[in-house]
């Protein structure tokens, strides 16, 4: 009864807002409607909205030679003192035209690509056009998609988007029988898109059309450990009643495995330990060495609490690789971002090398400098999809 009358009133309000207005911001409502009446049509269901997410997401089959980089919240600006992408232009730019685009990769930007809380399309467009010309090239090596995040949400609207043709709300890697879902994650916001979506359309409605307008600071959840922590533990949630791995961004959280890098030092460390014992003579010298190493960065995470957001991934006794993040490209340091190559995927890390701090990788991997470009890439952790998909299905 209650679905038969508010699919009623949804024909009458679609109809009133074609008639009435084709703005930017009818558009906005018409997706809050949309969003909602899934909401009524899955009243039992604990996650309607990334059911709805992975139902119509766009499919890609990946197979033994696809390469894919995914990258996620650069937070593109007009290249001024607010402009938080600025900082790692440069490194983005070069790892992408040096490395990535010869290496056959294709593309995945996964949210937030354009700040829009702060600047206009306009102005992100004049000073970064030459950016979305790189992106574009990627397609010649097999595609390149983008998913929109909650700051840049409004470009659904824009048409003339140089970008439009490859939006999407979200993708869904098939590898054999197994699925990836790739979204940005501010849908799994429990009180927002996840349960109530009109709301969040209402408050991306004032920030665009009011706050933004008037100069009102919008503070992002990103930074805020424990709503990030909890945003990601409805998506691990979900993932594992799918028995898919989920790859979002959002919260600029690294995550591999559904583990933090705080989870992932104290587990090598405990790997180191246990192997001890058996080493020989020279291969405990080494061991121990490597345990120093470790305990030296697990320590200045510890120093670093607030900034890194010091809480464990762990959301259960048992953990299942259902989440991976690929963190985000507005480390005062560097940037993060995941591979898949084949039947691996990667958390990697770029650098400056000539301005950041010594980096240990959680798998002891050397940096690789990209040519005399100054820039560096680290392999964080590796492992492979079969493992993954295997864990998945028997813990989950």
């Amino acid at each position: 009864m209650i679905c038969g009358s508010f699919n009623l009133a949804e024909v009458t309000f679609f109809n009133y807002i074609h008639i009435s207005s084709r703005s930017g911001a009818a558009n906005y409502w018409k997706q809050g409607i949309r969003a909602a009446v899934i909401i009524m049509r899955l009243p039992t269901t604990k996650h309607p909205y990334l059911e709805h997410l992975l139902e119509t997401a766009t499919p890609v089959t990946l197979n033994s030679s696809s390469k894919v980089l995914i990258l996620s919240d650069l937070h593109m600006g007009n290249g001024g003192r607010r402009d938080e992408f600025k900082r790692n232009a440069e490194l983005v730019r070069t790892m992408l035209e040096s490395y990535y685009l010869p290496e056959k990769y294709s593309l995945v930007l996964n949210g937030d690509v354009e700040e829009l809380f702060k600047f206009s399309l306009e102005s992100i467009a004049s000073e970064w056009g030459s950016l979305y010309d790189l992106f574009l090239k990627f397609m010649k090596n097999g595609f390149f998609w983008k998913t929109y995040g909650n700051h840049d949400a409004s470009l659904l609207d824009e048409r003339e988007y140089q970008l439009a043709s490859s939006m999407v709300n979200s993708l869904k890697f098939q590898y054999g029988n197994e699925t990836m879902l790739l979204f940005h994650g501010h849908q799994a916001s429990e009180l927002l898109w996840d349960t109530y979506p009109m709301v969040s359309h209402a408050i991306i409605f004032f920030i665009r059309y009011i706050a933004k307008p008037v100069g009102i600071r919008n503070f992002s959840k990103s930074y805020n450990s424990p709503r990030r922590f909890a945003i990601e533990k409805s998506i691990y949630e979900f993932s594992n009643q799918a028995k898919i791995v989920s790859i979002i961004g959002h919260t600029h959280r690294p995550l591999f495995e559904s583990l933090s890098k705080v989870d992932f030092l104290n587990y090598r460390i405990e790997e180191l330990c246990r192997a001890y014992p058996s080493a020989d003579t020279e291969k405990r010298v080494i061991i121990q060495q490597k345990i120093t190493s470790l305990k030296t960065e697990l320590d200045a995470c510890y120093k670093r609490g607030k900034k890194i957001g010091l809480r464990s991934g762990r959301y259960n006794n048992i953990t299942i690789p259902s989440i991976f993040n690929s963190g985000c490209s507005i480390g005062k340091r560097g940037i993060t971002a995941l591979e898949i190559e084949g039947n691996k995927i990667r958390l990697v890390y770029w650098y400056n090398g000539k301005q950041s701090r010594k980096f240990t990788s959680d798998r002891d991997n050397r940096p690789m400098e990209l040519g005399t470009t100054g820039f560096s890439r680290v392999v964080l952790n590796e492992d492979s999809l079969d493992y993954v998909f295997s864990r998945l299905h028997l813990l989950a």
